[in-house]
């Protein structure tokens, strides 16, 4: 496994999870790291991006002012701080790379994904 997802869980509808994307075979800042989210019978949707070597973010409309992309190089790991949670964030989430060496969020064509972490907003 190329990236590890973590930090889903269950919780009520104005609640807050970090979720963390890591790896233990490549170094993320040189590449564009992407969250995304499968709810069932939907399609899988791009949340949020970072491309850390040229400070690069981008999150989805519906997620903008309560989901924050950060990288930590120094533990190479990237997270998505997810705050004021609804009902309609429930998903598994995934993280993917971009990787191509320097790649960024615009243009990005993610090849590898990490196994799923599971994130349920419900009171």
């Amino acid at each position: 496994v190329q990236l590890q997802a973590s930090g889903g869980g269950k919780v009520q509808p104005g609640g807050s999870l970090r979720l963390s994307c890591g790896s233990s075979k490549f170094s993320l800042e040189y590449y564009a790291i992407g969250w995304f989210r499968q709810a069932p019978g939907k399609e899988r949707e791009g949340v949020a991006c970072i491309s850390s070597h040229d400070s690069n973010t981008w999150t989805v409309d519906s997620v903008k002012g309560r989901f924050t992309i950060s990288g930590d190089s120094g533990k190479n790991t990237v997270f998505l701080q997810m705050n004021s949670l609804k009902p309609e964030d429930t998903a598994v989430y995934y993280c993917a790379a971009d990787r191509r060496v320097g790649s960024s969020c615009a243009g990005a064509q993610f090849s590898t994904y990490g196994q799923g972490t599971q994130v349920t907003v419900s009171s």
